[in-house]
């Protein structure tokens, strides 16, 4: 069995409200196992034999479809990668009035993307670098939706392929 984390885009946000209780119960029918939710923003913790992550990906986000009517977007990690993810974060997670964050994309073209504003981005609000298939992301609190790159990454063509969790989060999904 592998331990996997759903990071699900976009609930609990925009007017896609889904109980945690709700969003567990569909994970259990989908027939994984060991099922948790952490906050309630879109993470799942799961067990599965399979090792098809894009299958994985593909069922999820078909149960949530099907379950909760939205066009659902999920992204699938073990939780290796997960820790790979936390322990590779490149700036001071503990920065005094910074957030931490992980965007997360498989998507090269994506990444590349939204690397090419990176000399465009003023150093005292916020930096980013590029991780194996995440970009590591640190802004001054307060100006998470307001900075150059925090802007760049709400562009509707992205939600398909991008989802941003706090550090924080992601040491819970570790816990």
């Amino acid at each position: 069995m592998t331990r996997y984390a759903a990071l699900l885009r976009g609930i609990n946000v925009g007017g896609i409200n889904i109980k945690m209780a709700d969003l567990r119960s569909t994970f259990v029918d989908l027939g994984f196992e060991n099922v948790k939710t952490v906050l309630a923003s879109g993470n799942v913790l799961f067990d599965s034999d399979r090792d098809d992550v894009p299958a994985l990906k593909s069922e999820i986000e078909a149960g949530l479809r099907a379950e909760f009517h939205y066009e659902a977007w999920v992204f699938v990690l073990d939780l290796d990668t997960v820790r790979k993810i936390v322990d590779d974060y490149p700036f001071d997670p503990e920065r005094e009035g910074w957030h931490p964050y992980v965007l997360v994309t498989p998507e090269r073209e994506v990444l590349d993307t939204l690397l090419s504003i990176q000399d465009e981005l003023d150093p005292e609000v916020e930096r980013v670098q590029a991780g194996d298939g995440v970009l590591y992301w640190e802004v001054e609190r307060g100006m998470t939706l307001k900075s150059r790159f925090g802007k760049s990454t709400g562009a509707p063509k992205l939600k398909a392929f991008t989802t941003t969790r706090n550090l924080r989060t992601l040491h819970k999904l570790l816990k």
